[in-house]
């Protein structure tokens, strides 16, 4: 063990921290029954729910929304957005909710569900436009109470008080973010993810790995966020493989699921790193999903990273060996993870470099441009400056 390591985790045990847990979570199978009375709970007569075309498709609105009818709440929907919500999506999800006057919204599917509602919750309930929410603690009054309903194993927004909104004419994700933002109640019933496609479970596990992985080392890591993100992990790193195998496997499911959360709470008082800020670019210049995009810069990011901190990265490997397996040198751990984090990412059918998704490494000066404008990259604990960003994107061109 190095002096660094040494100094660093003697630093972490001791971080202060402010923990202060917003959201009921309720878990299990079948747990999605209970969302007319959990509505009630919260006193609502008028429901809106807010999901994407995907899960209406999947039957999943039409169920919830018919469970909420037989209570006699009255309900109102908005499903006019698609993946990477804008603030155009938003604006057009406020005008809905003003015709119907909901008391209650509800997000219903992934993060992209979930994220809008938020959204939708800020400017409705405070009034303005969306941009006046990029940062933290911008909200000028209480927001409507929300019940979050993931139906996918990924982002974990049902777990934070941010909402991630891509600004329509410049792309420009705007993380919008305040206490009254996170939702009362989450319900996590793994047989809603049953039938996410296999593309979606792929991209949303990586994602879900990827915020295991990067809320562990940070600079604001301290004894709650690195419980959550330990366990996040275990979950993540068990299951992902075997959802992909067999898509019906509801242990696996849940545990996905479970993780996610987890992970979405780790977010919440450690934040992200250098991999969701190299990724952002990629998305909003290329549109390519999120997913893909921080999958592909997560190993480097490991490496680059763990030339400073590999003890945490052994930490990490530990919550995952197994009886038997040789001791694992602190030393060779960063190589261990990326390695295993890139086979992940080759199993699930995504792409491992920048030229498989055709994107010119002429455009890098642009990329390592816009992710020095990333806050989540304030919080990689190695700061990024512009020949380490460089080095990140020429990695995996």
């Amino acid at each position: 063990m190095t002096t660094t390591n040494v100094s660093t985790a003697q630093w972490t045990t001791q971080a202060p921290f402010d923990v202060q847990p917003r959201t009921r979570l309720i878990f299990g199978p079948g747990s999605s029954t209970r969302i007319a009375e959990l509505s009630l709970s919260l006193g609502a007569k008028r429901v809106m729910v807010v999901s994407d075309a995907g899960i209406v498709a999947a039957g999943h609105f039409q169920q919830i929304a018919d469970s909420l009818r037989r209570a006699g709440l009255v309900v109102g929907s908005f499903h006019d957005f698609a993946e990477n919500p804008t603030s155009a999506m938003v604006d057009a999800g406020v005008v809905s909710a003003a015709a119907f006057a909901p008391d209650l919204l509800i997000g219903l599917g992934g993060g992209s569900s979930l994220d809008c509602c938020k959204g939708i919750n800020f400017v409705y309930s405070c009034g303005g436009r969306i941009h006046d929410y990029h940062g933290v603690g911008k909200a000028t009054s209480d927001l409507l109470p929300m019940i979050a309903v993931p139906t996918t194993g990924g982002t974990g927004s049902e777990t934070q008080s941010f909402a991630l909104i891509s600004d329509h004419e410049t792309h420009t994700k705007m993380a919008c973010g305040d206490p009254r933002a996170a939702c009362r109640i989450a319900v996590l019933d793994p047989e809603l993810t049953v039938t996410m496609p296999a593309r979606v479970t792929s991209l949303t596990g990586i994602d879900a790995i990827s915020h295991a992985i990067e809320t562990y080392v940070t600079v604001r890591r301290n004894a709650m966020s690195t419980t959550y993100s330990r366990s996040s992990f275990g979950l993540l790193a068990k299951s992902f493989l075997r959802v992909l195998q067999a898509p019906d496997d509801l242990v696996a499911r849940g545990d996905m699921q479970l993780g996610a959360s987890l992970a979405g709470m780790a977010i919440e008082t450690s934040m992200l790193g250098a991999a969701h800020a190299t990724a952002n670019p990629l998305t909003a210049r290329h549109d390519i999903v999120h997913g893909q995009a921080v999958g592909l810069m997560l190993p480097a990011v490991i490496r680059f990273n763990g030339t400073k901190h590999a003890l945490w990265y052994a930490e990490l490997l530990r919550e995952i060996a197994l009886p038997g397996d040789p001791p694992l040198r602190v030393e060779d751990a960063p190589d261990r993870l990326a390695d295993l984090v890139a086979g992940w990412v080759r199993s699930a059918g995504l792409a491992t470099s920048l030229g498989a998704l055709s994107i010119p490494t002429s455009q890098l000066d642009v990329f390592v441009e816009d992710a020095l404008q990333q806050w989540t990259g304030t919080f990689n604990p190695i700061a990024l400056d512009t020949e380490s960003v460089r080095g990140l994107y020429q990695d995996v061109a």
